[in-house]
C-alpha cells in the first residue's frame, strides 16, 4: 500500500510537473541568494560572490536532476520523454506518420470489423439475468421447424412436441424454470387500423419472459396466466417495431392488433436490449402465447399434437444439479412418454425410440442457429483479415526500417554521447507502439464503418438486426491489444537493426557508411508480404470462382422474365373449404394482367427457404424400415407453374383442368425422383403413396419433368413429386395423415412469367390481390434470379472480403516493393552512377534494378506457393466445383502479383537510368 500511494503521489507529480518545475526554480534561486549575500557580509565583490555560491551549491542542473529523480518513477518519467520525443519527430515527418497511420488503421480496422462481428454472433450472451445458469435441452438447430423428433439417426431429442414439453416441465423439478419456444420463426400478417403488414413473430410458453429475467419497457410482460386456455389473446412487442413502425405511440399498449385476421391485445412492449432467445438478423416483432397457436393457425394448429415437434426447449438449472445426471434422468424419461403415445406407436417409430435421447447444453448465448449457420466463415475472415495486418506489420516495417538509417547520423550522435542501446530500442519501440496506438484510434472508425457495410451486405432485408455494429468494451480491448501488439511486432526488428549504429559513422558521413545492416531485413519482409499476398490472392481467385460456380450453375429452370410473389394465405384467415375458391380467383385475376404469359401457384418455388418431405410407397414392395430412405419431396402446384418457373417437361404430361378433385390422383415426379424408384423402369403409370398403408398406390405418375433445385443449391437436385392443388384425399383416418393434407393446400407462392417491367408488375398484382381478397398481404415480390442469388448472400460476402482483403494485400506489398526499391536506388547512386560512366546504357540500369525487385517477389512466389497449397485445405468445405489446388487460381494470383511488382519497381528503375554519372560521383 505504501509504494502504491507512492506511485499515485508521483504520478499526480508527473501532471503538475510545470508547476512543480518553477517551485523548484524558485527554491534554488532563494539558496543561491543567500549564499550571495554571505559571502557579499564577508567582503567579495558581487562578481566574486555569485561564482563562489554556485561553487559552494554544488551545481544547479545536478542539483535540478537530483531533485527530480527523487520525486518521479524513473522508467515512467524516461517514458514521458520518449512520448515527447516521438511527438516531436512525428511533427517533422507529417507525411510518414500520416502513411504509417492509415496503414495500421486499415490493418486494425479490418480484423477490429471482423471480431466485432464474432463477438456478437459467436461469443455475446444473451441481454438477460444470468445467462450462465441458462441451459438448453438439445444442441443442434434444425433448418425445418417441424418434425416428428425421430428424424436424427442418433436418436437425438433437439425439438418437442407441446404435450412433451408440459411432462418434461412437471417432471423435471431440476429446472427453476423451463420454458419452450417455436423453433423457427414465422410471418404473420398484422393489421391496426387499415395497413396490412407481414412481420416475424414466435410463439412462446408463458414462462419465457419471466425464466429470462426480463421485464417490460412499458406495460407488462405476459405470464402463465395468459397462457392457459380459454385466456384471451395477448402479445407483447418489440420495442424495435414500437419505434419504427409506430412512433413509440402509447396507446399501442392495451390496442386491439389483428394478427392472422384475428384480435389480439398487445399488453407490453419488450426492453430496448432484448431480442429473443437467439441472435438474429430479423428478430420477433410480436411474442405470443402458445395458447393463443390454434386460433392463430386455425385448421393447421399443431399445438395439441403429441407427435408435432416444433419447440425449443430452453430453462435455468437449479444450483448445484449437475448436467450429466439430469441428462440421462431426461433421457429415460422422454423414452417412457414416447412409450405411452398412440402416434408413437405406429409409423416404424417402435423401433427407433430406443435410440430416443437428449443433450444438455449450455445456452448462455441462447438457441445458437445464426452462430452454426456463420461460426466457420467468421473464423475464415478472421483469419484472412490476420494476414492482411501480418502484411500491413511488414510494410510498417519497412517504412520504419528505412526512416532509422535515414536518421543512422542521429543515432550514431547519440551512441557516442553515451546513450545505451537499450535505451534507444525503447526509445524506436514507443514510437512504434504510439504509432500503432493512433493507427487503432483510426481503425475503431474504419471497423465501425466496415462492419456496418457488411451487416448490410450480409443481410439485406434485416430491418431491426439483433447484431450491433457499434464496438463493444471487449471490442475496444481487442483492439487496443491489437494495436499494442502491432506496434511491437513492426517496430522490433527496426529498432533492433537501426540501434546498432556505429558511433565512427557520425564522423564519417551516413553517404560513407561501410555496408546497410537494413537491406537483408527489408528484403525478407517484401518476400514476407508477397508470399503472404499471394496466399490470400489465391484464397480470393477460389472463393470468387467457387460463387461464379454457384450463381450461374444449371438450376434447371429458365429465369428471364420470371417472377416470384410470396404472401400467406393462411394469415388471411382462410378455411380449407375456402381454399379451391381462393386459388381460381388469383388464378384469373393475376392471369389477365397485361403482359402476363404463365401464372402458377405453389405451396413453394424454387429456392425460396421451404421445402416439405414426404415418405413414399410403392405398392406391391416391402414397407420401408426404419434405416431405409424414401424420403422425397412434395410440392403442390396448379397446371401452369412449370411453365411459370421454365421447368421442362421430359416426358408424359403436366397438370391440366381435368385433373380434378372428382379423377384419378395424379402426380408429376422430376427424373430424380423416377431413378430412386423406379430405376431401369418406365415411370409413366406407375403408381405410389405417401400416407403408408392408407393411400398406398393412389396416386398415379402422368409426367417426368426435368430436374430442378428447390432447397440446397449445393447438392444435387434431390427426388421431388408434384401434385395437383385440384386434388384432396378426402378418405385419410388417422389426424396426423389429415392434418398434413390440410397443411400443403395453403399456398406461399405465385409465380410469373411476365414480359414487362417490375415496376408495372408490383402495381398490377397489388390491384390482383386487392380484387382477390383485400386481407391477402404481400411478403415480398421479386425476379426468380433475385431469389436464386438470395442463397449465396452469405458466400458473395466471404468473397467479396477476401477479394478486398487480398487487393489491399497487394496494394502493400506494391507499396512496399515500391519503397524498397527507391531506398535502394537512392543507397546504390554511386554504384550506378560508376556503371553509367563506364558506359553501361538506360535499358541495363532498368534491368538490374527490376531483376532486384522481382528476385524478391520470386522469392515471395517460392514461400507463397506451398503455404497457400496447405492453407487452401482448410476452406475446402467451403469451395463448390473448385479444387484447392486449383492451376488457374493460382496462376492469376502469381500473375496480378507479378504485374503489381513491375509497376512498382518500373518507377525507381526509371529514375535511376536518369541518373547523372558525373553528378552523382561529385555527391559521392
Amino acid at each position: 500500500m505504501i509504494y502504491l500511494r507512492r506511485l499515485l503521489s508521483k504520478c499526480i507529480g508527473l501532471l503538475r510537473n510545470v508547476q512543480v518545475e518553477a517551485d523548484l526554480e524558485r527554491e534554488i534561486n532563494a539558496h543561491l541568494a543567500l549564499l550571495e549575500d554571505d559571502f557579499l557580509q564577508k567582503g567579495m565583490s558581487p562578481g566574486e560572490a555569485h561564482l563562489a555560491a554556485r561553487l559552494a551549491y554544488g551545481g544547479v542542473e545536478r542539483a535540478k536532476q537530483m531533485h527530480r529523480n527523487e520525486r518521479s518513477i524513473l522508467w515512467l518519467d524516461q517514458l514521458q520523454q520518449d512520448i515527447r520525443y516521438t511527438l516531436w519527430q512525428l511533427r517533422k515527418s507529417p507525411a510518414f506518420a500520416v502513411t504509417v497511420i492509415l496503414i495500421i488503421a486499415l490493418g486494425i480496422g479490418a480484423n477490429t470489423a471482423i471480431f466485432t462481428l464474432v463477438h456478437a454472433i459467436l461469443m455475446k450472451s444473451l441481454p438477460v439475468g444470468d445467462p450462465k445458469s441458462l441451459y438448453r435441452i438439445g444442441d443442434t438447430y434444425k433448418d425445418c421447424c417441424f418434425t416428428n423428433g425421430l428424424e436424427n439417426d442418433n436418436g437425438e431429442f433437439d425439438i418437442f412436441s407441446y404435450e412433451l414439453y408440459l411432462h418434461l416441465r412437471e417432471s423435471t423439478p431440476e429446472f427453476e424454470q423451463l420454458a419452450a419456444m417455436q423453433a423457427g420463426q414465422a410471418l404473420i400478417s398484422v393489421r391496426r387500423d387499415s395497413t396490412t403488414q407481414s412481420k416475424t413473430s414466435e410463439f412462446v410458453s408463458g414462462n419465457y419472459f419471466s425464466m429470462f429475467g426480463v421485464g417490460a419497457f412499458a406495460g407488462r410482460m405476459f405470464t402463465d396466466t395468459d397462457d392457459r386456455a380459454g385466456a384471451a389473446p395477448v402479445a407483447v412487442m418489440s420495442y424495435q417495431v414500437w419505434q419504427s413502425d409506430y412512433a413509440a405511440d402509447p396507446s399501442v399498449i392495451g390496442a386491439t392488433f389483428y394478427l392472422q385476421s384475428q384480435p389480439v391485445t398487445v399488453v407490453g412492449i419488450a426492453p430496448p436490449a432484448f431480442y429473443g432467445d437467439r441472435i438474429s438478423p430479423n428478430p420477433p416483432a410480436f411474442w405470443i402465447p402458445l395458447s393463443a397457436e390454434p386460433l392463430l393457425s386455425q385448421a393447421n394448429s399443431v399445438l395439441h399434437q403429441p407427435i408435432a415437434c416444433w419447440l425449443y426447449l430452453l430453462g435455468r438449472v437449479q444450483p448445484g444439479v449437475a448436467v450429466g445426471p439430469l441428462q440421462q434422468k431426461i433421457s429415460a424419461n422422454l423414452r417412457q412418454w414416447l412409450f405411452t403415445q398412440d402416434e408413437y406407436l405406429s409409423h416404424g417409430f417402435p423401433v427407433k425410440i430406443p435410440k430416443a435421447h437428449v443433450v444438455i447444453t449450455s445456452a448462455g448465448a441462447g438457441i445458437q442457429s445464426l452462430q452454426q449457420q456463420t461460426d466457420k466463415k467468421l473464423y475464415l475472415l478472421l483469419s484472412i483479415s490476420a494476414l492482411v495486418l501480418l502484411v500491413a506489420c511488414a510494410n510498417v516495417a519497412n517504412l520504419m526500417l528505412a526512416r532509422g538509417m535515414r536518421r543512422k547520423i542521429e543515432t550514431s550522435l547519440r551512441i557516442a554521447l553515451g546513450s545505451t542501446r537499450s535505451r534507444l530500442v525503447r526509445q524506436m519501440l514507443t514510437e512504434s507502439v504510439l504509432l500503432g496506438c493512433l493507427g487503432g484510434l483510426a481503425g475503431l472508425a474504419v471497423a465501425y464503418a466496415s462492419t456496418r457495410m457488411i451487416l448490410a451486405l450480409a443481410f439485406p432485408s434485416s430491418l431491426h438486426s439483433a447484431i450491433d455494429a457499434t464496438p463493444s468494451l471487449a471490442v475496444l480491448g481487442f483492439a487496443f491489444a491489437l494495436s499494442l501488439i502491432t506496434g511491437v511486432v513492426f517496430g522490433i526488428m527496426p529498432a533492433c537493426v537501426t540501434s546498432r549504429a556505429d558511433p565512427a559513422e557520425a564522423l564519417r558521413g551516413v553517404n560513407r557508411s561501410t555496408g546497410d545492416r537494413a537491406s537483408f531485413p527489408q528484403k525478407f519482409m517484401i518476400v514476407f508480404q508477397a508470399a503472404f499476398s499471394l496466399v490470400l490472392l489465391v484464397g480470393a481467385g477460389l472463393l470468387t470462382r467457387s460463387l461464379q460456380n454457384m450463381e450461374h450453375q444449371d438450376f434447371g429452370l429458365q429465369t428471364a422474365n420470371r417472377y416470384v410473389l410470396h404472401l400467406d394465405t393462411l394469415g388471411a384467415g382462410y378455411k380449407p373449404e375456402k381454399l379451391a375458391t381462393l386459388h381460381q380467383s388469383l388464378e384469373l385475376q393475376f392471369a389477365a394482367i397485361p403482359g402476363m404469359q404463365h401464372v402458377g401457384l405453389a405451396m413453394y418455388s424454387p429456392l425460396d427457404g421451404n421445402e416439405w418431405t414426404d415418405g413414399v410407397y410403392i405398392p406391391g414392395r416391402p414397407v420401408p424400415g426404419p434405416n431405409d430412405d424414401n424420403d422425397a419431396l412434395l410440392n403442390r402446384i396448379s397446371p401452369n407453374f412449370f411453365a411459370a418457373v421454365g421447368q421442362p417437361l421430359i416426358r408424359g404430361r403436366g397438370f391440366n383442368q381435368s385433373d380434378t378433385a372428382n379423377s384419378r390422383f395424379v402426380a408429376v415426379v422430376n427424373q430424380a425422383f423416377a431413378k430412386k424408384f423406379f430405376p431401369n423402369e418406365y415411370p409413366i403409370g406407375r403408381h405410389f403413396g405417401i400416407y403408408e398403408q392408407e393411400d398406398i398406390g393412389a396416386y398415379e405418375i402422368v409426367g417426368v419433368v426435368a430436374n430442378a433445385k428447390y432447397t440446397d443449391p449445393r447438392a444435387e437436385s434431390k427426388p421431388m413429386f408434384f401434385q395437383p392443388l385440384s386434388q384432396w384425399q378426402h378418405n385419410l383416418k388417422d389426424p396426423i395423415f389429415v392434418n398434413l393434407e390440410t397443411q400443403t393446400h395453403y399456398i406461399n407462392s405465385i409465380a410469373m412469367d411476365f414480359h414487362g417491367t417490375q415496376q408495372s408488375l408490383e402495381e398490377s398484382v397489388r390491384r390482383a390481390l386487392a380484387n382477390a381478397d383485400p386481407n391477402l398481404a404481400i411478403i415480398n415480390l421479386r425476379s426468380l434470379d433475385l431469389q436464386l442469388a438470395g442463397n449465396f448472400g452469405q458466400e458473395r460476402l466471404v468473397a467479396r472480403l477476401a477479394t478486398l482483403f487480398g487487393l489491399l494485400a497487394l496494394l502493400l506489398t506494391s507499396i512496399g516493393l515500391y519503397g524498397i526499391a527507391s531506398y535502394q536506388t537512392t543507397q546504390r547512386t554511386r554504384e550506378i552512377g560508376l556503371r553509367m560512366a563506364f558506359g553501361a546504357g538506360r535499358s541495363q540500369v532498368i534491368g538490374l534494378v527490376m531483376r532486384h525487385a522481382f528476385s524478391q517477389v520470386a522469392l515471395g512466389l517460392a514461400l507463397g506457393i506451398p503455404i497457400a497449397l496447405i492453407g487452401t485445405h482448410f476452406i475446402a468445405n467451403q469451395l463448390y466445383v473448385v479444387k484447392t489446388y486449383d492451376p488457374l487460381s493460382m496462376f492469376i494470383a502469381a500473375s496480378v502479383l507479378s504485374a503489381a511488382a513491375a509497376i512498382a519497381g518500373l518507377i525507381p528503375a526509371r529514375r535511376a537510368a536518369s541518373i547523372d554519372p558525373m553528378q552523382a560521383l561529385r555527391r559521392e
